[in-house]
C-alpha cells in the first residue's frame, strides 16, 4: 500500500473526506465504476495505471467502504468493483469538479446551460457515439424507478434540459440570462406535438432533468405529456455518461443535449450544443428514421 500522511483533523469533514478520497487516481476509479467500468482489466485499459498501483487503490477503496468486491467467476478467482451507497454519495463530488473544469479550466467561468461547437466540453459527448448507457435506472415522474432506455421500442430519444416548472416563478432567480437555459417548455411541448412521428418511426422519447419528481409531475400535468420525465437529482445518468452541468441556485443542472440510443443501449447520436430547440427535434426524428 502507498504511504500515507494522516491529516490528523477531526472536526474537519474536508479532511477526513481527503483521507480516503484525496489520491487522484482514487477519484478517477470511481468515476470509471459510475460509468460501468467494474472488472481490473477494465479499468487498468481505461485509466492506464498499472497493476500493483491499481490493486493497491482498488483495496483502499474496498477497505473504506466505497467500493463493493463480488466475485463472478471462481476458476480462477475474478472479481467486480461495484459502487457502495456511499460510494454513490461521491458522484455529486465528481460532477462538481467536472462542472469546475469544464467552466474555469476549459472555459472562461461564465455560467452556461451550453457550450460552442469548437469547445472540448462538445467533443466529449460527440464521443459518446458508439458508447454504451450502463444498465441505470432513474426515478419517473411518478415516483417509480425506470431504465432510462425502453426495451420496447427499436430507439430511445434522451433529451436532457435544464428545468422546466409548472409554474413560472419557480424558475430561479436570473435564469433567462443564463446562455441556453430557457426552452425547455418549447422543447417539452415539441416532443409532446411530434410524438406520434417517433412512435411512428419506432422511438419511445424520454426527456431527463435533475429536478424532483414531484416537479416533473407537475409540469408534465400542466403541459399534457405523454411521455415520461425522468429525475437524475441524484447524478446518476450524469456522472456515468459524464454529461455536462452548470449550477443555478445550488443545484446541478444537465446542460441541453439529445442522446439518440438503440434498444442494445448503444449511443447512435449525440446533439450538443443546441442552438435551435425546434431543430434539434428534427435532427432526432431524421435520426430514429436512418
Amino acid at each position: 500500500m502507498p504511504q500515507r500522511t494522516s491529516l490528523n483533523d477531526a472536526d474537519c469533514a474536508i479532511a477526513q473526506a481527503l483521507d480516503v478520497v484525496g489520491d487522484w487516481w482514487t477519484l478517477l476509479i470511481v468515476r470509471d465504476t459510475a460509468r460501468g467500468v467494474h472488472r481490473f482489466d477494465a479499468l487498468q485499459r481505461e485509466l492506464g495505471m498499472s497493476r500493483k498501483v491499481l490493486t493497491e487503490r482498488l483495496k483502499l477503496l474496498v477497505d473504506a467502504g466505497v467500493l463493493l468486491r463480488e466475485p463472478y467467476q471462481e476458476r480462477p478467482p475474478r472479481h467486480e468493483y461495484r459502487l457502495t451507497p456511499r460510494g454513490r454519495a461521491l458522484l455529486p463530488v465528481l460532477i462538481a469538479l467536472q462542472d469546475w473544469g469544464d467552466a474555469w479550466v476549459l472555459g472562461e467561468g461564465e455560467t452556461m446551460a451550453t457550450t460552442t461547437e469548437a469547445s472540448q466540453e462538445a467533443a466529449r459527448v460527440h464521443a459518446l457515439i458508439g458508447t454504451r448507457v450502463p444498465e441505470i435506472q432513474l426515478l419517473d415522474y411518478d415516483g417509480e424507478l425506470r431504465d432510462p432506455v425502453s426495451q420496447d421500442t427499436a430507439h430511445t430519444v434522451l433529451y436532457c434540459f435544464p428545468s422546466a416548472y409548472a409554474r413560472r416563478d419557480a424558475y430561479p432567480p436570473g435564469w433567462a440570462g443564463i446562455p441556453g437555459a430557457s426552452g425547455c417548455t418549447l422543447e417539452s411541448c415539441t416532443y409532446r406535438d411530434q410524438l406520434a412521428e417517433f412512435t411512428a418511426a419506432g422511438a419511445s422519447v424520454h426527456g431527463v432533468s435533475t429536478q424532483r419528481p414531484d416537479e416533473q409531475r407537475a409540469f408534465a400535468d400542466k403541459e399534457q405529456l405523454r411521455f415520461p420525465l425522468l429525475s437524475d437529482a441524484d447524478l446518476t445518468l450524469a456522472a456515468a455518461l459524464r454529461l455536462p452541468t452548470f449550477r443555478a441556485s445550488g443545484v446541478s443542472r444537465l446542460k441541453r443535449l439529445t442522446l439518440v440510443v438503440d434498444r442494445d443501449r448503444t449511443i447512435r447520436e449525440a446533439i450538443y450544443p443546441i442552438t435551435d430547440i425546434e431543430a434539434s427535434v428534427q435532427a432526432a426524428l431524421a435520426a430514429v428514421r436512418r
